[in-house]
């Protein structure tokens, strides 16, 4: 396994040392901002990490390896090149073997975090099960990375194009605990209340890393879901986003959109019918999950010390 990883110098350094590392994933930079707002956002939220007190490992696949940090060109590559593969756990085999360009998902990082020994990863927000998944099985590989794979997800919820009610129940069932920070209600990624609240709440880093720590030592194998919600200021009305959801999903069933392709789609249009305000959101509730990730890395460190 570990011929397959290279570390940046800045992440080896800091195995090395003992010191707290968050994983950061890829596809947010290559299918999910726009070309600069991207490259911009991922150098930001790295900072933002270091400010806190962690080290950031932003995780893609290039040449042939599983980068675990990357450098400014390579974050470059990612944020302009059309290559870029979406890389979730099917994909993993063919994009390394192939030495083909990756942007790792949700999944993806989660496994590359976990083989490298990091065990806390931010993100915007999580895949769920896809609305009218009744019929069309459509449910994020995320949902059972989650139920497998030992990291802990900091992320915002889950964006309301899904169906938030059964993505809950589908992590229920699979044994995933969802912990709300600040507030009991599950956010749904732009805004800050879903109408669902989360299995537990726990407001500090030194809670929610005693939490996780307790599960993997019981042995009981899988992911946390550590949902943080946008802040006040940035967050988007209920009423207004879910309208401009609604007309998002209608025009992708128009034109033929599925699979991979489908998320893109939504996030480009709705930034679109928001003339750019639910990019803002998008940027902020990153930075914010990078604050409470790093916070919940350094708690976590010092608890295993």
């Amino acid at each position: 396994m570990q011929s397959f990883l290279l570390f940046s110098p800045e992440v080896a350094n800091a195995r090395a040392a003992g010191k707290p590392i968050v994983a950061l994933e890829s596809t947010i930079i290559s299918h999910g901002m726009p070309y600069p707002q991207n490259v911009q956002t991922a150098r930001e939220v790295e900072q933002v990490i270091r400010d806190a007190g962690a080290v950031p490992a932003t995780i893609a696949i290039i040449g042939g390896r599983i980068c675990i940090g990357l450098s400014d060109e390579q974050l470059e590559l990612l944020g302009t090149s059309q290559d870029a593969m979406k890389v979730s756990r099917r994909d993993l085999p063919y994009v390394l073997a192939q030495g083909k360009l990756g942007a790792t998902t949700v999944a993806a990082t989660m496994i590359c975090a976990d083989l490298a020994g990091i065990d806390v990863f931010v993100t915007g927000g999580i895949g769920g099960v896809h609305r009218g998944a009744e019929t069309s099985f459509d449910i994020s590989a995320d949902l059972q990375e989650l139920a497998h794979t030992s990291v802990a997800v900091v992320c915002a919820g889950v964006k309301s194009i899904l169906d938030i009610g059964l993505t809950l129940e589908y992590l229920e069932t699979h044994g995933v605990p969802v912990v709300s920070v600040g507030q009991p209600g599950f956010p749904a990624f732009f805004t800050r209340d879903s109408g669902f609240t989360a299995d537990f709440q726990l407001d500090t880093p030194e809670e929610q890393a005693k939490f996780i720590h307790t599960k993997w030592q019981l042995g009981l194998a899988g992911g946390v879901v550590v949902a943080n919600p946008v802040p006040h200021e940035s967050a988007m009305l209920s009423a207004e986003i879910d309208g401009i959801i609604e007309q998002a999903l209608k025009e992708a069933g128009q034109q033929g959109v599925t699979g991979k392709s489908v998320t893109p789609f939504l996030l480009d249009r709705i930034k679109q019918l928001t003339a750019g305000r639910s990019l803002e959101t998008n940027i902020a509730l990153i930075k914010h999950n990078a604050v409470v990730g790093a916070r919940l890395a350094v708690a976590m460190n010092g608890q295993s010390a």
